[in-house]
Protein backbone atom coordinates (compact mmCIF):
# COMPACT_ATOMS: atom_id res chain seq x y z
CA UNK A 1 0.00 0.00 0.00
CA UNK A 2 1.03 3.14 -0.87
CA UNK A 3 1.24 4.35 2.57
CA UNK A 4 3.74 1.57 4.26
CA UNK A 5 6.46 3.02 1.27
CA UNK A 6 5.65 6.88 2.00
CA UNK A 7 6.55 5.22 5.83
CA UNK A 8 9.68 3.36 4.43
CA UNK A 9 11.12 6.13 3.14
CA UNK A 10 10.44 8.49 6.09
CA UNK A 11 12.32 6.19 8.07
CA UNK A 12 15.06 5.76 5.57
CA UNK A 13 15.01 9.57 5.88
CA UNK A 14 15.40 9.92 9.99
CA UNK A 15 18.26 7.29 9.93
CA UNK A 16 20.79 9.18 7.83
CA UNK A 17 21.79 13.03 7.90
CA UNK A 18 20.10 15.21 5.30
CA UNK A 19 22.25 15.48 2.20
CA UNK A 20 23.98 19.03 2.35
CA UNK A 21 21.97 20.48 -0.51
CA UNK A 22 18.91 19.27 0.66
CA UNK A 23 19.33 21.07 4.33
CA UNK A 24 19.99 24.04 2.51
CA UNK A 25 16.86 24.24 0.28
CA UNK A 26 15.03 23.29 3.54
CA UNK A 27 16.80 26.26 5.26
CA UNK A 28 14.94 28.21 2.27
CA UNK A 29 11.64 26.96 3.32
CA UNK A 30 12.01 28.23 6.47
CA UNK A 31 13.46 31.51 5.95
CA UNK A 32 10.55 31.99 3.18
CA UNK A 33 7.80 30.73 5.30
CA UNK A 34 8.72 33.28 8.25
CA UNK A 35 8.51 35.89 5.28
CA UNK A 36 5.36 35.08 4.49
CA UNK A 37 4.19 34.89 8.73
CA UNK A 38 5.08 37.99 9.71
CA UNK A 39 2.92 40.49 7.46
CA UNK A 40 0.05 38.01 7.99
CA UNK A 41 -0.15 38.79 11.55
CA UNK A 42 -1.98 42.26 11.31
CA UNK A 43 -3.98 40.79 8.05
CA UNK A 44 -7.05 38.42 8.09
CA UNK A 45 -8.19 36.12 9.69
CA UNK A 46 -4.71 36.80 12.03
CA UNK A 47 -6.42 39.37 14.14
CA UNK A 48 -9.31 37.02 14.39
CA UNK A 49 -7.60 33.52 15.45
CA UNK A 50 -5.95 35.32 18.25
CA UNK A 51 -9.15 36.97 19.51
CA UNK A 52 -11.40 33.71 19.07
CA UNK A 53 -8.21 31.46 21.07
CA UNK A 54 -7.41 33.80 23.00
CA UNK A 55 -8.11 31.68 26.30
CA UNK A 56 -5.51 29.10 25.03
CA UNK A 57 -2.67 31.99 24.33
CA UNK A 58 0.18 31.20 27.33
CA UNK A 59 0.32 27.88 27.71
CA UNK A 60 2.06 24.91 26.35
CA UNK A 61 5.66 25.46 24.18
CA UNK A 62 4.56 26.14 20.97
CA UNK A 63 5.15 29.59 20.07
CA UNK A 64 3.87 32.64 18.05
CA UNK A 65 6.29 34.08 16.15
CA UNK A 66 5.69 38.07 16.10
CA UNK A 67 2.92 37.86 18.59
CA UNK A 68 5.07 37.22 22.11
CA UNK A 69 2.99 34.31 23.26
CA UNK A 70 2.72 30.68 22.98
CA UNK A 71 0.12 28.10 23.33
CA UNK A 72 -0.55 24.31 22.16
CA UNK A 73 0.75 22.32 19.49
CA UNK A 74 -2.27 22.17 17.84
CA UNK A 75 -3.52 25.80 18.19
CA UNK A 76 0.25 27.46 17.89
CA UNK A 77 -0.27 25.49 14.30
CA UNK A 78 -3.86 26.59 13.20
CA UNK A 79 -3.03 29.81 13.65
CA UNK A 80 0.56 29.75 12.35
CA UNK A 81 -0.70 27.94 9.69
CA UNK A 82 -3.49 29.93 8.66
CA UNK A 83 -1.66 33.53 9.13
CA UNK A 84 1.51 32.53 6.87
CA UNK A 85 -1.11 32.11 4.22
CA UNK A 86 -2.84 35.11 4.89
CA UNK A 87 -0.92 38.07 2.49
CA UNK A 88 -0.25 35.12 -0.56
CA UNK A 89 4.02 35.12 0.32
CA UNK A 90 4.79 31.68 0.85
CA UNK A 91 5.82 28.65 -1.45
CA UNK A 92 3.95 26.59 -4.04
CA UNK A 93 5.37 23.51 -5.73
CA UNK A 94 3.69 23.79 -9.14
CA UNK A 95 3.19 19.82 -10.14
CA UNK A 96 0.79 19.65 -7.10
CA UNK A 97 -0.66 23.31 -7.30
CA UNK A 98 0.32 23.12 -3.31
CA UNK A 99 1.56 25.77 -0.95
CA UNK A 100 3.52 22.91 1.28
CA UNK A 101 5.11 25.74 4.00
CA UNK A 102 1.93 26.90 5.34
CA UNK A 103 0.69 23.64 6.58
CA UNK A 104 4.40 22.28 6.55
CA UNK A 105 5.88 23.91 8.70
CA UNK A 106 3.47 25.22 10.77
CA UNK A 107 2.53 21.55 11.89
CA UNK A 108 6.58 21.10 12.16
CA UNK A 109 7.72 23.66 14.11
CA UNK A 110 4.59 23.33 16.84
CA UNK A 111 5.61 20.09 17.71
CA UNK A 112 9.34 20.71 17.29
CA UNK A 113 9.22 22.92 20.01
CA UNK A 114 6.85 21.23 22.00
CA UNK A 115 9.20 18.37 22.06
CA UNK A 116 11.96 20.79 22.53
CA UNK A 117 13.58 19.20 19.20
CA UNK A 118 16.61 20.72 17.60
CA UNK A 119 16.99 22.86 14.58
CA UNK A 120 18.59 19.90 12.59
CA UNK A 121 15.26 17.48 14.03
CA UNK A 122 12.90 20.32 12.04
CA UNK A 123 14.42 20.54 8.89
CA UNK A 124 14.39 17.17 8.53
CA UNK A 125 10.84 16.72 10.00
CA UNK A 126 10.18 19.40 7.12
CA UNK A 127 11.86 17.36 4.25
CA UNK A 128 9.98 14.64 5.00
CA UNK A 129 6.71 16.64 5.06
CA UNK A 130 7.34 17.97 1.50
CA UNK A 131 8.47 14.59 -0.32
CA UNK A 132 5.30 13.23 1.06
CA UNK A 133 2.63 15.80 0.57
CA UNK A 134 4.22 17.30 -2.95
CA UNK A 135 4.24 13.81 -4.35
CA UNK A 136 0.40 13.06 -3.16
CA UNK A 137 -0.51 16.60 -4.91
CA UNK A 138 1.14 15.85 -7.82
CA UNK A 139 -0.64 11.94 -8.13
CA UNK A 140 -3.81 13.54 -7.91
CA UNK A 141 -3.78 16.52 -10.10
CA UNK A 142 -4.91 18.51 -12.45
CA UNK A 143 -8.74 16.77 -11.48
CA UNK A 144 -8.06 17.40 -8.16
CA UNK A 145 -7.91 20.98 -8.57
CA UNK A 146 -11.24 21.35 -10.13
CA UNK A 147 -12.92 21.43 -6.86
CA UNK A 148 -10.58 21.46 -4.06
CA UNK A 149 -7.49 23.88 -2.61
CA UNK A 150 -4.44 21.54 -2.27
CA UNK A 151 -3.36 23.09 0.46
CA UNK A 152 -6.44 22.57 2.89
CA UNK A 153 -6.25 18.80 1.61
CA UNK A 154 -2.63 17.78 0.68
CA UNK A 155 -1.90 19.67 2.98
CA UNK A 156 -2.99 17.68 5.71
CA UNK A 157 -0.17 14.73 4.66
CA UNK A 158 2.76 17.24 5.05
CA UNK A 159 2.28 18.25 8.46
CA UNK A 160 0.87 14.54 9.32
CA UNK A 161 4.21 13.50 8.12
CA UNK A 162 6.39 16.43 9.42
CA UNK A 163 4.35 15.90 12.99
CA UNK A 164 5.29 12.46 13.04
CA UNK A 165 8.99 12.63 12.28
CA UNK A 166 9.17 14.07 15.38
CA UNK A 167 6.45 12.97 17.46
CA UNK A 168 7.82 9.34 16.68
CA UNK A 169 11.00 9.36 14.29
CA UNK A 170 12.02 6.45 13.02
CA UNK A 171 8.89 4.52 13.60
CA UNK A 172 7.24 2.98 10.52
CA UNK A 173 3.83 2.46 11.94
CA UNK A 174 3.57 5.98 13.56
CA UNK A 175 3.77 7.46 9.99
CA UNK A 176 1.51 4.99 8.23
CA UNK A 177 -0.93 5.72 10.68
CA UNK A 178 -0.67 9.33 10.67
CA UNK A 179 -0.61 9.83 7.07
CA UNK A 180 -4.15 7.50 7.03
CA UNK A 181 -5.64 9.49 9.65
CA UNK A 182 -5.18 12.55 8.28
CA UNK A 183 -6.08 11.61 5.07
CA UNK A 184 -9.53 11.58 6.47
CA UNK A 185 -9.55 15.19 7.72
CA UNK A 186 -8.53 16.67 4.44
CA UNK A 187 -10.45 19.35 3.47
CA UNK A 188 -10.69 22.40 1.47
CA UNK A 189 -13.09 23.87 -1.30
CA UNK A 190 -11.87 26.07 -4.01
CA UNK A 191 -15.52 28.17 -3.64
CA UNK A 192 -13.64 29.54 -0.47
CA UNK A 193 -11.18 31.55 -2.79
CA UNK A 194 -13.68 32.77 -5.36
CA UNK A 195 -15.01 35.25 -2.91
CA UNK A 196 -13.84 37.93 -0.56
CA UNK A 197 -14.19 35.50 2.23
CA UNK A 198 -11.10 34.58 5.26
CA UNK A 199 -11.80 30.69 4.65
CA UNK A 200 -8.76 29.74 1.92
CA UNK A 201 -6.19 31.04 4.75
CA UNK A 202 -7.73 28.88 7.02
CA UNK A 203 -7.52 25.53 4.82
CA UNK A 204 -3.28 26.12 5.35
CA UNK A 205 -4.34 26.61 8.87
CA UNK A 206 -6.64 23.92 9.36
CA UNK A 207 -4.04 21.21 7.33
CA UNK A 208 -1.41 22.00 9.95
CA UNK A 209 -3.89 21.24 12.94
CA UNK A 210 -4.62 17.88 11.35
CA UNK A 211 -1.30 16.99 10.76
CA UNK A 212 -0.53 18.07 14.43
CA UNK A 213 -3.60 15.70 15.42
CA UNK A 214 -2.59 12.80 13.19
CA UNK A 215 1.22 12.66 13.90
CA UNK A 216 0.82 13.31 17.63
CA UNK A 217 -1.82 11.01 18.09
CA UNK A 218 -0.52 8.44 15.63
CA UNK A 219 2.50 8.54 17.75
CA UNK A 220 0.46 7.53 20.75
CA UNK A 221 -1.01 4.50 19.20
CA UNK A 222 -4.08 6.05 16.74
CA UNK A 223 -4.48 4.00 13.84
CA UNK A 224 -6.30 5.01 10.72
CA UNK A 225 -7.08 2.54 6.94
CA UNK A 226 -4.01 1.76 5.66
CA UNK A 227 -5.43 2.10 2.17
CA UNK A 228 -7.00 5.29 2.47
CA UNK A 229 -5.17 6.58 -0.75
CA UNK A 230 -6.04 3.95 -3.20
CA UNK A 231 -8.92 2.05 -1.65
CA UNK A 232 -12.13 2.56 -3.81
CA UNK A 233 -13.35 4.55 -1.23
CA UNK A 234 -10.46 6.76 -0.22
CA UNK A 235 -8.72 10.12 -1.09
CA UNK A 236 -8.33 9.40 -4.77
CA UNK A 237 -11.49 8.12 -5.80
CA UNK A 238 -13.49 10.58 -4.10
CA UNK A 239 -11.05 13.75 -4.50
CA UNK A 240 -9.15 13.23 -8.10
CA UNK A 241 -9.95 11.27 -11.53
CA UNK A 242 -7.29 8.52 -12.28
CA UNK A 243 -4.73 9.55 -10.17
CA UNK A 244 -1.74 8.71 -10.89
CA UNK A 245 -0.31 6.66 -7.85
CA UNK A 246 3.20 5.71 -9.00
CA UNK A 247 3.61 9.49 -8.58
CA UNK A 248 2.97 9.52 -5.10
CA UNK A 249 6.48 7.15 -4.30
CA UNK A 250 8.77 7.78 -7.75
CA UNK A 251 12.41 9.31 -6.69
CA UNK A 252 11.61 9.11 -3.26
CA UNK A 253 15.14 9.74 -0.94
CA UNK A 254 16.77 10.23 -4.53
CA UNK A 255 14.96 13.55 -6.00
CA UNK A 256 13.81 15.84 -3.73
CA UNK A 257 10.86 18.43 -4.31
CA UNK A 258 12.41 20.88 -1.62
CA UNK A 259 14.31 21.66 -4.21
CA UNK A 260 12.42 22.34 -6.50
CA UNK A 261 10.18 24.99 -5.01
CA UNK A 262 9.08 28.15 -6.19
CA UNK A 263 9.47 31.15 -3.75
CA UNK A 264 6.98 33.98 -4.55
CA UNK A 265 8.29 37.01 -6.16
CA UNK A 266 4.88 39.01 -5.95
CA UNK A 267 2.09 39.15 -2.78
CA UNK A 268 -0.67 37.79 -4.91
CA UNK A 269 -2.35 34.50 -6.29
CA UNK A 270 0.54 32.58 -8.35
CA UNK A 271 -1.43 31.82 -11.27
CA UNK A 272 -1.08 35.76 -12.12
CA UNK A 273 2.83 35.48 -11.51
CA UNK A 274 3.64 34.96 -15.46
CA UNK A 275 1.64 37.48 -16.41
CA UNK A 276 3.35 39.75 -14.25
CA UNK A 277 6.45 39.01 -15.36
CA UNK A 278 5.50 39.42 -18.90
CA UNK A 279 4.25 43.30 -17.96
CA UNK A 280 7.25 44.12 -16.25
CA UNK A 281 9.66 42.92 -18.64
CA UNK A 282 7.41 44.55 -21.66
CA UNK A 283 7.89 47.70 -19.05
CA UNK A 284 11.73 47.32 -18.78
CA UNK A 285 12.33 47.09 -22.51
CA UNK A 286 9.78 49.83 -23.90
CA UNK A 287 8.93 53.26 -22.50
CA UNK A 288 5.46 52.85 -22.19
CA UNK A 289 3.03 55.43 -21.64
CA UNK A 290 -0.16 53.97 -19.84
CA UNK A 291 -2.34 56.56 -21.61
CA UNK A 292 -1.30 55.23 -24.70
CA UNK A 293 -1.86 51.99 -23.94
CA UNK A 294 -5.13 50.81 -26.41
CA UNK A 295 -5.74 46.99 -25.37
CA UNK A 296 -4.02 44.93 -23.09
CA UNK A 297 -4.18 41.11 -24.45
CA UNK A 298 -3.25 37.96 -21.27
CA UNK A 299 -3.50 34.66 -23.00
CA UNK A 300 -2.64 32.31 -20.25
CA UNK A 301 -4.03 28.49 -19.12
CA UNK A 302 -7.60 28.33 -18.26
CA UNK A 303 -7.20 27.50 -14.17
CA UNK A 304 -5.69 31.29 -14.19
CA UNK A 305 -8.55 32.69 -15.17
CA UNK A 306 -10.95 30.44 -13.04
CA UNK A 307 -9.03 31.39 -10.00
CA UNK A 308 -8.09 34.79 -10.53
CA UNK A 309 -9.90 36.20 -13.81
CA UNK A 310 -12.26 39.04 -11.80
CA UNK A 311 -12.62 41.82 -13.53
CA UNK A 312 -14.02 44.50 -10.96
CA UNK A 313 -12.40 43.31 -7.66
CA UNK A 314 -12.67 45.85 -4.33
CA UNK A 315 -11.49 44.48 -1.95
CA UNK A 316 -7.41 43.20 -1.09
CA UNK A 317 -8.17 39.75 -1.17
CA UNK A 318 -10.22 40.11 -4.38
CA UNK A 319 -7.58 42.47 -5.98
CA UNK A 320 -4.80 39.70 -5.16
CA UNK A 321 -6.66 37.32 -7.45
CA UNK A 322 -7.42 39.47 -10.07
CA UNK A 323 -5.01 39.05 -13.32
CA UNK A 324 -6.17 42.43 -14.95
CA UNK A 325 -5.72 44.34 -11.74
CA UNK A 326 -2.04 42.93 -10.98
CA UNK A 327 -1.05 43.12 -14.68
CA UNK A 328 -1.89 46.47 -14.55
CA UNK A 329 0.04 47.60 -11.46
CA UNK A 330 2.98 46.03 -12.45
CA UNK A 331 2.52 48.15 -15.25
CA UNK A 332 1.97 51.43 -13.75
CA UNK A 333 4.41 50.87 -10.40
CA UNK A 334 6.93 48.51 -11.85
CA UNK A 335 6.38 46.37 -8.68
CA UNK A 336 3.26 43.95 -7.02
CA UNK A 337 4.46 43.89 -3.66
CA UNK A 338 2.48 44.67 -0.56
CA UNK A 339 2.05 48.30 -1.46
CA UNK A 340 0.22 47.46 -4.66
CA UNK A 341 -2.82 46.08 -2.20
CA UNK A 342 -2.99 49.37 -0.30
CA UNK A 343 -6.59 51.38 -0.64
CA UNK A 344 -5.02 54.01 -2.53
CA UNK A 345 -3.56 52.08 -5.00
CA UNK A 346 -6.86 50.03 -5.02
CA UNK A 347 -8.73 53.20 -5.76
CA UNK A 348 -6.60 54.49 -8.32
CA UNK A 349 -8.33 55.72 -11.28
CA UNK A 350 -5.66 55.31 -13.24
CA UNK A 351 -5.64 51.41 -12.75
CA UNK A 352 -9.19 51.21 -13.05
CA UNK A 353 -9.33 52.72 -16.32
CA UNK A 354 -6.49 50.87 -17.54
CA UNK A 355 -8.27 47.37 -16.82
CA UNK A 356 -10.95 47.93 -18.44
CA UNK A 357 -8.81 47.17 -21.64
CA UNK A 358 -7.57 44.05 -20.21
CA UNK A 359 -8.72 41.00 -22.64
CA UNK A 360 -8.45 37.89 -21.12
CA UNK A 361 -7.33 34.82 -23.32
CA UNK A 362 -7.31 30.68 -22.67
CA UNK A 363 -4.80 29.62 -24.81
CA UNK A 364 -5.59 25.98 -25.45
CA UNK A 365 -1.74 25.16 -25.50
CA UNK A 366 -0.69 26.84 -22.35
CA UNK A 367 -3.93 25.12 -21.08
CA UNK A 368 -2.48 21.86 -21.55
CA UNK A 369 0.50 22.29 -19.84
CA UNK A 370 -0.66 23.15 -16.42
CA UNK A 371 -0.10 22.22 -14.16
CA UNK A 372 3.59 21.75 -14.90
CA UNK A 373 3.79 24.77 -16.94
CA UNK A 374 2.87 27.94 -15.97
CA UNK A 375 3.24 30.73 -18.39
CA UNK A 376 1.59 33.69 -20.10
CA UNK A 377 2.06 35.88 -23.44
CA UNK A 378 0.95 39.85 -22.94
CA UNK A 379 0.53 41.62 -25.88
CA UNK A 380 0.35 45.40 -25.86
CA UNK A 381 -1.69 47.38 -28.65
CA UNK A 382 -1.18 51.24 -28.53
CA UNK A 383 -2.35 53.94 -29.79
CA UNK A 384 0.17 54.22 -32.37
CA UNK A 385 -0.34 51.11 -34.04
CA UNK A 386 2.88 49.82 -32.24
CA UNK A 387 2.44 45.64 -31.01
CA UNK A 388 4.50 44.39 -28.06
CA UNK A 389 4.57 41.07 -26.70
CA UNK A 390 6.28 39.28 -24.31
CA UNK A 391 6.17 35.41 -23.31
CA UNK A 392 6.87 34.00 -19.87
CA UNK A 393 7.53 30.45 -20.13
CA UNK A 394 8.04 30.16 -16.35
CA UNK A 395 7.68 32.36 -13.48
CA UNK A 396 10.23 34.60 -11.53
CA UNK A 397 10.76 32.35 -8.48
CA UNK A 398 10.14 28.54 -10.76
CA UNK A 399 12.78 26.25 -10.23
CA UNK A 400 14.37 27.80 -13.80
CA UNK A 401 14.33 30.92 -12.55
CA UNK A 402 14.63 30.81 -8.75
CA UNK A 403 15.40 33.50 -5.67
CA UNK A 404 18.72 33.35 -4.82
CA UNK A 405 19.41 33.36 -1.04
CA UNK A 406 20.12 37.07 -1.15
CA UNK A 407 17.05 37.63 -2.96
CA UNK A 408 15.35 35.72 -0.21
CA UNK A 409 17.41 37.45 2.54
CA UNK A 410 15.94 40.87 0.85
CA UNK A 411 12.10 39.83 0.76
CA UNK A 412 12.65 38.49 4.32
CA UNK A 413 13.92 41.81 5.42
CA UNK A 414 11.18 43.68 3.28
CA UNK A 415 8.43 42.00 5.17
CA UNK A 416 9.61 41.03 8.48
CA UNK A 417 11.30 44.21 9.34
CA UNK A 418 8.20 46.33 9.54
CA UNK A 419 6.94 43.65 11.74
CA UNK A 420 9.74 42.87 14.43
CA UNK A 421 12.01 45.50 13.63
CA UNK A 422 14.86 45.42 11.28
CA UNK A 423 17.61 44.39 14.21
CA UNK A 424 15.33 41.38 14.89
CA UNK A 425 14.72 39.85 12.01
CA UNK A 426 18.69 40.48 11.01
CA UNK A 427 19.11 38.31 14.00
CA UNK A 428 16.30 35.96 13.59
CA UNK A 429 17.42 35.70 10.01
CA UNK A 430 21.08 34.78 10.62
CA UNK A 431 19.96 32.01 13.21
CA UNK A 432 17.67 30.62 10.39
CA UNK A 433 20.85 30.44 8.12
CA UNK A 434 22.27 28.65 10.88
CA UNK A 435 19.16 26.15 12.01
CA UNK A 436 21.03 22.43 11.45
CA UNK A 437 23.79 23.98 14.17
CA UNK A 438 21.25 25.73 16.89
CA UNK A 439 18.80 24.27 19.06
CA UNK A 440 15.61 25.72 18.76
CA UNK A 441 15.22 27.48 21.83
CA UNK A 442 18.16 29.60 20.33
CA UNK A 443 16.00 31.53 17.93
CA UNK A 444 13.78 33.17 20.90
CA UNK A 445 10.75 33.19 19.06
CA UNK A 446 8.86 33.93 21.88
CA UNK A 447 10.38 37.03 22.23
CA UNK A 448 9.92 38.76 19.10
Amino acid sequence: MIVDELARYAVFEARRPLPPEVAHHAKRAVVDWFAALFPGIAAAPGPQLMKAHAGELGHGRSSLPGQRTHAFPGTAAWINGSISHAVEFDDIFRDAVYHPGCPTIAAALAVAEDRVASGADLLKAITIGYEISTRIGAAVQPSHYRFFHTTGTVGCFGSAAAAAALAAPGEAQAMRHALATAASMAAGLQQAFRSDAMTKALHAGHAAWVGVSAGVGAAAGLTGAPDVLEGEAGFGAALACDPQWARATEGLGSRYNIMAITQKNHACCGHTFAAIDAMLELRAQHAIDAAQVEQIEVATYRAALDVAGNPEPRTVFEAKFSLPYVVCRALLSGAVRLGAFEPAQLADPTARALMRKVRLVADPQLSAGFPGMRAARVTLTLRDGRVLQHFAPYRKGDPEAPLSDAELDDKFAELAGPVIGSEAAATLLRSLWALERLPLGALHLQEL
